[in-house]
């Protein structure tokens, strides 16, 4: 059926999640006369596309989280309206690597000559990818379509005084822009994306030490936003947190600076320094390294089914009216998957490690894990009773102890925990070489399958508040994430041979951050290293310079928008609370919503009509909100998951529409 009226609509914030918005738009406007007018107001200080976070001019350094055959921006889902134009980005990849663009730089081209579907593109590249999607699609726009950008920062939007141009009658919205400019819509997405947040309490403390010391002190930011000739060559600077921010900044502050890692012995590498680097000095709570991707040819092991924690099994409990507890009902679903796919991959590949024949192993393994009549509480018991029988002590299984390698061990000196760290660092290096016959790595690749299948249940029949409070964002998130989301092998084997060059050395676990006003700087500590038989404090390390390596707080309570901000103190939207076991009401990272198409609660609890939410703002309905789309694999599993976010923008779309 045609669309009669006329609509114009904005969407705010031009990223990717804002150019899914304007693709869903154009691909379902299907006009109902020669009168009907579609109009889109795209908003963002930053170009169109790759938005803040994938200019196409930042530094070839920073490397995507993902390999070239995993993300896209335009949808591959059948039941979506056909896209006007664009494709995967591994797609693009293999048709620029044939047929380059002459818009391409001699940089773009030579990353694409050497880049493969297993290789993990610069973010730089991908930002090109996204520009060049949306020039193609704002080439082939529809009759009666229209697209204005605007480079700019939206700083509110209000109810209009008069009804918008809608003829049905609608109130729109007034858009105030920063130079004072007001726009005029029926209605506006929300596509935000990464925001800039307040400092904690400490972070503040250390931030006015820093001026009043003459420190320096980076708080969180998007890396490409930070100033890295600011931190000083050869002195001492403490790195704060061990994700993926981290390998950001060590890539600036050691290739970045002239730096050179060359082939070592054994296959290795070595690291030849440039003289200009700082002396990074490393800490985390767990005191190591997210681990490594495994080295596959998908992005889920092939080796890897899930067998308990399916998205059939996990829709049972809505089908059944049950609000399923995260560590109640799906961890122990998951948790089965995990242990199968660590056994049978042992099994596998490693026989000597079991005591008698593999297949009456798994055998004895498979009834024990089988969620029959022993409860929930006793399965485990069963399993422990089949390894004791079946496995060598030194090949059991420590699922939570893989998250914290660190755990339980005390270092004597801080040479002991460098040694240490750098062991695990090539280990689980050697470990994503032998991909899926390790049976670690596919352990993390069922945790990976599962991780798919939980956002399906988070998002779609949703969990116990009690249990996303205390399980799932409690204990799960920070798990899964350390194991299942870091960097390429080679992050790891770089970070090894700085260590051996002396450029990097850690602080330990569980450290605790300070000013030493005495000698003027930053000071960490951890108790697990230098600590005398007395159980003194530890061996404190002391820096000119701290760099914050995390990305600001995702949370629309201490964001620094002013448009949120606005609409906040102006009561259309609210934080989503949720209560806690003990019954106390907490603030959730993102914002309360409607289900689909998700549109927010004002501060009464009504709906905000005509007012849309998409992306990292809806982190308090859906869990993993940063992560890109997902293009389908050639021969792996289709997850409703893995393009959860270009649904939701075809849905917002249709709603705008009418459709």
């Amino acid at each position: 059926m045609g669309i009669s009226q006329s609509i114009r609509t904005a969407v705010i914030g031009a990223g990717p999640r804002g150019t899914s918005a304007l693709e869903r738009l154009l691909a379902n406007w299907v006009p109902g006369g020669p009168g009907a007018t579609l109009h889109i107001d795209v908003i963002d200080p930053y170009p169109a596309g790759p938005g803040h976070v994938w200019q196409p001019g930042q530094s070839r350094l920073y490397l995507m989280n993902t390999q070239s055959f995993y993300p896209t921006v335009i949808p591959e889902d059948p039941d979506l309206a056909r896209p006007l134009a664009g494709d995967t980005f591994d797609r693009w990849r293999e048709l620029q690597r044939q047929q380059p663009h002459p818009a391409l730089t001699a940089e773009e081209r030579a990353e694409l000559s050497a880049l493969g579907p297993a290789d993990f593109p610069s973010r730089a590249l991908y930002g090109r990818y996204l520009r060049f999607t949306l020039k193609e699609l704002l080439s082939r726009l529809p009759a009666g379509a229209t697209v204005e950008f605007h480079e700019t920062t939206a700083t509110s939007v209000r109810h209009a005084a008069a009804p918008g141009s809608g003829d049905d009658g609608r109130v729109g919205f007034d858009v105030g822009l920063a130079g004072g400019a007001v726009l005029g819509v029926d209605s506006v997405v929300l596509a935000l994306g990464h925001l800039e947040s307040r400092l904690s309490p400490e972070q503040r403390d250390l931030q006015a030490a820093a001026e009043e010391l003459g420190l320096l002190y980076l708080p969180p930011a998007v890396p490409a936003d930070v100033d890295w000739s600011l931190v000083p060559a050869v002195k001492p600077v403490l790195v704060r947190g061990m994700g993926l921010n981290f390998f950001d900044a060590m890539g600036q502050l050691t290739e970045g600076r002239g730096g050179q890692f060359l082939p070592g012995e054994n296959g290795g590498l070595s690291y030849l320094p440039s003289g200009r680097e700082p002396l990074i000095i490393a800490a985390s709570r767990r005191g190591t390294p997210y681990r490594a991707k495994a080295t596959l040819a998908g992005y889920y092991p092939e080796a890897v089914a899930l067998r308990y924690c399916t998205e059939s099994a996990v829709a049972k409990f809505a089908e059944a009216g049950i609000r399923p507890a995260f560590d109640h009902d799906l961890w122990p679903l998951l948790h089965r998957d995990a242990l199968w796919a660590y056994y049978s991959t042992l099994a596998r590949s490693q026989p000597g490690a079991i005591l008698t024949e593999p297949k009456e192993f798994l055998k004895a393994l498979e009834e024990a894990l089988h969620p029959h009549a022993h409860s929930a509480a006793k399965w485990d018991d069963l399993v422990d009773s089949v390894l004791e029988i079946h496995v060598r002590p030194a090949h059991r299984l420590n699922l939570l102890g893989l998250a914290a390698p660190l755990a339980g061990r005390s270092f004597a000196t801080r040479a002991e925990l460098d040694n240490a760290v750098v062991e695990y660092l090539l280990d689980d290096a050697r470990r994503s070489a032998l991909g899926e016959d390790d049976p670690v790595k596919m352990t993390i690749g069922a945790l990976h399958h599962g991780r798919a299948v939980l956002k399906t249940a988070v998002a779609d029949g949703g969990i116990t508040d009690e249990s996303w409070v205390a399980g799932l964002r409690g204990w799960f998130e920070s798990f899964v994430e350390g194991l299942a989301s870091g960097p390429p092998a080679l992050r790891s084997e770089q970070l090894a041979a700085l260590v051996s060059a002396g450029v990097v050395r850690f602080v330990g676990p569980d450290p605790k951050f300070g000013v030493d006003r005495k000698t003027g700087a930053f000071t960490a500590v951890s108790p697990w290293v230098g600590n005398s038989a007395d159980d003194g404090p530890g061996e404190v390390v002391q820096a000119v310079a701290m760099v914050e390596a995390l990305a600001p707080a995702n949370k629309v309570v201490v964001n620094e928008s002013p448009l949120l901000e606005q609409l906040l103190a102006e009561g259309l939207v609210r934080p989503r609370l949720m209560m806690t076991v003990e019954g106390a009401p907490v603030p959730t990272s993102g914002l309360d919503v409607t289900p689909h198409p998700y549109r927010p609660l004002g501060a009464n609890g009504s709906v905000t009509e005509g007012l849309y939410v998409l992306g990292l703002q809806l982190s308090a309905v859906q869990w993993g909100t940063a992560i890109a789309a997902e293009a389908r694999q050639k021969n792996g599993p289709v997850y409703r998951s893995g393009q959860r976010t270009l649904r939701d923008a075809d849905e917002i779309a249709r709603a705008i529409l009418g459709r």
